[in-house]
């Protein structure tokens, strides 16, 4: 139970930060406050709030004056009294109200650098926010951090982090990320550590640069830190066809991928023998690139860096695996396109050799990204316009496409592309329907006729009130293969 007494409606001028609410719970404390879409949180207990990890642990008091900005602009402060752990139950536009820090870094292997000209903005913004990464597992590079954040770290105990390392060769570092900043990875990690603040670690690898005895170097330090570093991601560095003016780069071939394996499953073999667990995991490129078998599910300790696409095709596989098979057969026949990516092809195509369901006939058309370029595999970066020409050019009988749900942003029906999903399925004038994962896929092509269009999640930040951050419930393989 709780009381509200409004103390005052006007407006108080100055810079404030604030808290878009784009939605609310139903029953929740926020509904009972008279709180509406639109409206903006000001203030907690007189605490500015610069996100929504100040809200939480200011709204974890049992008395709250809550300073609010309603949709018209004028200001009104609620006094209520509420339980330790209720809940305010909304949804807001972004989990940061005093903006996204941004990455001050100029990595030769960036991404973001490499984007087709003419993109929307947003593919364009590079951040590097630690609260991000507490709240999301967005990767950092440290190099924008003050002294200030560490200690706001320590005083909240913010953990885990996800820290990009790249290379512990302080030099080094400071050269492939551009930032002379970038040389103390060491000490900001021990700094964390002092903090008792537990991080996950992650490497692009560059062949020529951090590769080799210099991955070794980095291997060693950064298991000399456990238990505070909790494992190590090594993925290939990627590259698309738009480098005019990039450090000269150059992918991973087979026997170089290969190489990169040998030397990694020495380091696991020691570590599974002194802790029980791999430690260090490779993403799923190196193994297609060198033509090699995954490794199986219990070499990836339970997956702490699938959103990194470390495992997610294993964990793609078990997904199919444990859905059982709940059709024997259509009484017409059914005619579906799997959609995918060149590199998890050969993996989707012996899934589905697996069943043996009469009237349903599938065919798994891969993609070569010629939007991003050749050397782009995976199937989250299709664009809608690559989709719809592979479509039209494959001939045959068609009742329906699967996509993978990747390949759309986030929340929306929109590829990078800035094609619709809506203009696909007018262009084919069939019925296209997205999956996750492998449970996902399997059900749809079990079940096709019972399965609505998907529903996209949202790209929303569900703040609570008992420091607990979640993005909406998502399978573990919602990421790119």
């Amino acid at each position: 139970m709780f009381c509200i007494t409004p103390l005052f409606v006007g407006k108080i001028e100055g810079k404030m930060y604030s808290g878009k609410i784009i939605g609310i719970q139903a029953e929740s404390l926020a509904e009972e406050l008279g709180l509406e879409i639109g409206d903006k949180i000001l203030t907690v207990n007189g605490q500015e709030l610069r996100d929504i990890i100040d809200l939480s642990f200011a709204f974890a008091e049992e008395e709250i004056n809550l300073l609010i900005e309603r949709k018209s602009g004028e200001q009104e402060m609620l006094e209520f009294d509420k339980e330790y752990d209720e809940e305010l139950g909304v949804e807001f536009e972004s989990a940061v109200f005093d903006g996204i820090r941004r990455c001050g870094n100029h990595c030769c292997f960036c991404f973001v650098d490499q984007i087709a000209p003419g993109m929307r903005t947003s593919l364009s913004v590079k951040d590097d926010d630690y609260r991000m990464s507490l709240l999301y597992g967005n990767f950092v590079t440290l190099t924008n951090m003050a002294e200030s954040d560490f200690s706001r770290i320590k005083q909240f105990h913010l953990t885990p982090l996800f820290v990009s390392v790249q290379t512990t060769n302080g030099e080094l570092r400071a050269q492939m990320l551009n930032n002379k900043r970038a040389k103390d990875i060491l000490q900001q990690l021990d700094h964390l550590a002092e903090s008792n603040v537990e991080y996950h670690t992650q490497v692009v690898l560059c062949p020529g640069l951090n590769d080799e005895n210099e991955l070794d170097r980095t291997i060693q330090d950064i298991i000399a830190r456990q238990p505070y570093a909790q494992s190590l991601a090594i993925v290939p560095v990627g590259l698309t066809k738009y480098r005019e003016g990039c450090y000269p780069l150059k992918m991973f071939d087979a026997a170089g991928a290969s190489r990169v394996i040998d030397q990694v499953e020495k380091w696991q073999s020691v570590q599974r023998e002194k802790t029980g667990r791999s430690f260090i995991y490779l993403g799923d490129e190196f193994y297609f690139i060198a033509g090699r078998e995954l490794p199986p599910t219990e070499s990836y300790d339970g997956f702490p860096q699938l959103d990194n696409g470390i495992g997610l095709v294993r964990n793609f596989i078990d997904e199919w695996q444990a859905e059982p098979v709940s059709c024997k057969s259509y009484r017409e026949p059914l005619y579906l396109d799997i959609i995918c990516g060149i590199s998890i092809a050969p993996v989707l195509t012996s899934l589905v050799e697996t069943l043996s369901i009469e009237n349903l006939y599938i065919r798994v058309l891969s993609l070569e990204n010629t939007f991003f370029g050749e050397h782009v595999t995976v199937s989250g970066l299709l664009t809608g316009q690559d989709i719809l020409k592979k479509l039209k050019t494959e001939t045959g009988k068609r009742t329906g496409v699967i996509l993978p749900e990747s390949a759309l942003r986030a929340g929306e029906e929109i590829f990078l592309d800035e094609y619709s999903l809506e203009d696909l399925q007018k262009e084919l004038k069939i019925s296209v329907k997205t999956a996750r994962g492998g449970a996902d896929l399997k059900q749809l092509l079990l079940g096709w006729k019972d399965i609505p269009e998907a529903e996209h999640v949202k790209t929303a930040y569900m703040w609570q009130s008992n420091a607990a951050y979640t993005k909406p419930n998502r399978k573990k393989s919602d990421r790119n293969e």
